[in-house]
């Protein structure tokens, strides 16, 4: 049975001075890694787990056995990766600090703000105004819900639904993703004004998806989900579930490169709360730096999800803010790219005072001794 292996940084600091050096910098990020387990499974079994420093990295790669060695370097190098910005029409949203996607539902029944914005044009768009006044790099603008048991939505209704929003907000200058998993809803999608598609089932869905995508070169996030066309939270069975997912996402990444997408093109998400149980998505959230090693910017989308509300006497959606902006943060710390959210103004907030710690840290000289 072949080996598969896995680079998982386990020990995140600061700065690099703290570490006096060693560390590697995560992802061209400001978040820096100074220890790692390096994981080996043979089918769904874990048979060996060793740690080490990052001044250990070249000889603990250059003793592993052929079969796994090629792999290993290549995770190494994904990790240490620097993340050109996406470019977005007229604008560009840069990867090397953490960027913010604010949520514009137009559906009749999303989990957090369903029917809000639903056939109300000018309430959408000045919601996306104050999004982006807020800080929001780019606007996600979906219309279909996709929460446990959310019914089928008509491909001619969801267009309906997102393109007069999308063109009057391309009109603006926004930077736009479309949250779809139908081609033709992404080709009118992107033809009023798209620059991004958001993909929940990783271009599993829809034959068609990726030759849309490929042919008009926008960026595409590859979400995990383990169902299937009736119900993207089914199936939702893992050995273990970060090893699984990390392993679906790199399928996916490689089947939309066959396709004919750029490989700079594709952001990963490992899609919590989609088949997954509450203690799968706080593993999933706990191992979020493994994800660079696929050598993707990353997508977290954890605001308002169930789990907060598990977690906090069953608190319904409205009364996640808490919990939501601290997935985010934990998000930050492991060196993501983009958060999803939807309380855009008090998530930016968070990254601006993260952002201040991070840069305080750089500039600390105390901890040299000088």
């Amino acid at each position: 049975m072949a080996q598969k292996i896995y680079i998982r940084p386990i020990g995140l600091a600061d700065s690099p001075q703290s570490e006096e050096g060693g560390a590697i910098r995560l992802a061209g990020g400001l978040v820096y890694a100074s220890r790692f387990a390096l994981i080996v499974r043979e089918g769904a079994k874990v048979v060996s787990r060793r740690r080490f420093a990052a001044d250990e990295a070249n000889a603990v790669l250059d003793a592993l056995p052929d079969a796994v060695a090629a792999e290993a370097q290549t995770q190494w190098a994904n990790l240490k990766a620097q993340h050109g910005p996406l470019t977005c029409g007229a604008r560009t949203v840069r990867l090397d600090q953490p960027q913010v996607m604010g949520i514009l539902n137009v559906t009749p029944d999303s989990f957090s703000d369903g029917g809000k914005f639903l056939d109300k044009p000018e309430a959408a768009l000045e919601h996306a105004a104050a999004m982006l006044e807020a800080g929001a790099a780019i606007i996600d603008v979906g219309g279909e819900s996709t929460r446990p048991g959310a019914p089928a939505v008509w491909e001619g209704d969801e267009v309906k639904r997102v393109v007069p929003v999308i063109a009057k907000l391309a009109s603006s200058g926004a930077a736009i993703s479309i949250d779809s998993r139908r081609s033709t809803v992404l080709a009118e999608a992107l033809a009023a004004g798209a620059h991004i598609v958001n993909d929940v089932s990783a271009l599993r869905h829809d034959p068609r998806s990726i030759e849309v995508v490929a042919a008009s070169g926008v960026p595409v996030v590859l979400m995990h989900a383990p169902g299937g066309e009736k119900d993207l939270h089914a199936d939702g069975h893992y050995a273990d579930v970060v090893l699984d997912v990390f392993d679906a996402l790199r399928e996916r990444r490689d089947a939309a490169v066959a396709g004919g997408i750029a490989r700079d093109k594709i952001v990963l998400d490992p899609g919590i709360g989609f088949g997954k149980s509450l203690a799968e998505n706080l593993a999933l959230i706990n191992a979020l730096p493994l994800f660079h090693a696929l050598g993707q910017p990353l997508l977290l989308g954890a605001s308002r999800k169930r789990m907060i509300g598990a977690l906090s006497g069953e608190a319904p959606a409205h009364q996640r803010l808490g919990g939501s902006l601290l997935l985010a943060a934990k998000g930050f710390d492991a060196g993501v790219q983009m958060v999803r959210v939807h309380d855009v103004a008090e998530t930016v907030q968070a990254l601006r005072v993260w952002r201040g710690l991070r840069d305080a840290a750089l500039t600390d000289f105390s901890q040299l001794g000088v």
